[in-house]
């Protein structure tokens, strides 16, 4: 399939649905890395950010009957988001990978894609707890790059995420007025975004804003002090 051996494209395939390949993406370890690799080398590797664990997620999508689409959510202060979309009887989901908890999957509820993008407004924060997503692309149908092995190649796929910065539309979420009138998320709910992760690489103001999360709880202090 597409460049893949018999025995990776079985591996995706036993995938079977969204939640099977969304289930995959959770498995994989995250890291902080400055790579573009194909699908082939992630699944080698067993590793992967949102850019790669996106692209992976399209090409598991292609291998159970679904275009390889892309979507790219872009924040204001923060990092780029990358998702891989599908319908299911006319709407929108969403399969992801990411160390936030509330940026992963969406079930296919969504009448349009503003739907799908708003949906992850509210999860979608920086270190400093500020909401941040401002923008979001069309869909993109990686089969684009079919000529490029995007899938299989053992070289950086770099052409995909220059793509999305250079070329591909954006399109508002909210208005400059909105934006400026947002408040930043409060502890707990920053928290609940970062249970199961590590976030020493998240920084404001120069510290791990975790680290400060954790100083500032209350039961972690009084646990120290046993």
């Amino acid at each position: 399939m597409h460049g893949f051996s018999a025995r990776e494209s079985r591996t995706l395939r036993s995938l079977k649905t969204p939640a099977g390949i969304q289930r995959l993406l959770n498995a994989l370890s995250y890291h902080d890395a400055d790579t573009a690799w194909s699908p082939r080398r992630v699944l080698r590797e067993g590793t992967g950010h949102c850019l790669e664990g996106g692209i992976l997620a399209a090409a598991a999508l292609r291998a159970i009957g679904h275009p390889p689409l892309i979507l790219d959510l872009e924040g204001d202060k923060d990092d780029d988001h990358i998702i891989a979309v599908y319908r299911e009887r006319g709407h929108w989901g969403a399969v992801s990978k990411s160390h936030f908890n509330g940026l992963r999957e969406r079930p296919p509820i969504f009448r349009t894609i503003r739907e799908l993008a708003l949906s992850y407004f509210e999860d979608y924060y920086n270190g400093r707890g500020e909401r941040t997503l401002r923008r979001y692309s069309r869909p993109i149908d990686l089969s684009r790059f079919d000529h490029l092995d995007w899938m299989t190649t053992e070289r950086p796929i770099w052409f995909v995420p220059r793509y999305l910065v250079e070329e591909a539309k954006h399109i508002p979420l909210i208005t400059r007025a909105q934006a400026k009138s947002l408040v930043r998320l409060d502890r707990l709910s920053i928290q609940a975004g970062l249970v199961g992760y590590d976030h020493s690489h998240m920084f404001a103001n120069g510290k791990s804003i975790y680290a400060e999360l954790v100083h500032t709880d209350p039961r972690t202090r009084a646990r120290r002090s046993t």
